[in-house]
C-alpha cells in the first residue's frame, strides 16, 4: 500500500487513525495529535510493511485535517446524518467509519482548494486498503451525497448571466417603450 501513498494520502490516513483514537479513548485531540506527531507518523504503515520505504507524511496537512474535523465534528455529523438512509445513524456506523466520513466531510466543507473528485477518490482508496468492499462503497456514496450538499455546483443560469455582456439589458430596455 505504501507505493500508492503520497504525502497527503498518508496525512489523511494518519488523521483517520487519530480521529478514531481520540473518539474511542475519549482523549483530548491536542494530546492525540502530539502523540502522532512525535511517535506514530514516522512509522504509520509499519503493520502493512510491503518492503517499500515508509511514506513521508504531510504533517501540516495531518494537523489541519485532524484538528478541523475534530473541532467541526458536531456540524459535520449533522451533515453526514442527513445523507444516511433510513434506519442508519451515526452510532450505528461505528468509530472507524465516522472517522473516515468526518475527515472527508471536513475536506469537502473547508478545503475548496481540493477538488471534490480528489477528496472522494482519496478516502475511497484508503477505504479499499483498510476496510471491506461494502464499507468502501458506503464511504463513496456518503461522500458523494455530502459533496452535492457542501459544494453545490453553480446553477447554469448564473454562469450564463456572468458570461452575458453587461449592456445587453440596455438594448432590451430601449426596444420596449413601456
Amino acid at each position: 500500500m505504501s507505493r500508492g501513498m503520497n504525502r497527503r494520502r498518508a496525512a489523511r490516513f494518519g488523521a483517520i487513525q487519530a480521529l478514531y483514537q481520540a473518539e474511542m479513548a475519549g482523549a483530548e485531540i491536542e494530546q492525540v495529535i502530539a502523540e502522532f506527531q512525535a511517535f506514530r507518523l514516522a512509522d504509520l504503515l509499519e503493520p502493512l510493511d510491503d518492503g517499500e520505504p515508509a511514506p513521508k507524511v504531510d504533517r501540516a496537512w495531518f494537523q489541519s485535517l485532524t484538528e478541523g474535523a475534530w473541532q467541526q465534528a458536531e456540524q459535520l455529523d449533522q451533515a453526514i446524518a442527513a445523507t444516511l438512509s433510513p434506519g442508519w445513524s451515526l452510532p450505528r456506523l461505528g468509530y472507524l467509519l465516522r472517522a473516515f466520513l468526518r475527515a472527508g466531510a471536513y475536506e469537502l466543507a473547508h478545503r475548496p482548494d481540493v477538488p471534490v473528485k480528489v477528496v472522494i477518490h482519496e478516502y475511497v482508496e484508503l477505504a479499499h486498503a483498510f476496510l471491506n468492499r461494502e464499507d468502501s462503497g458506503f464511504i463513496n456514496a456518503v461522500l458523494d451525497r455530502l459533496a452535492s450538499r457542501l459544494r453545490p455546483a453553480p446553477e447554469p443560469d448564473a454562469e450564463l448571466q456572468d458570461a452575458a455582456p453587461q449592456d445587453a439589458g440596455a438594448d432590451d430596455a430601449a426596444a420596449d417603450p413601456a
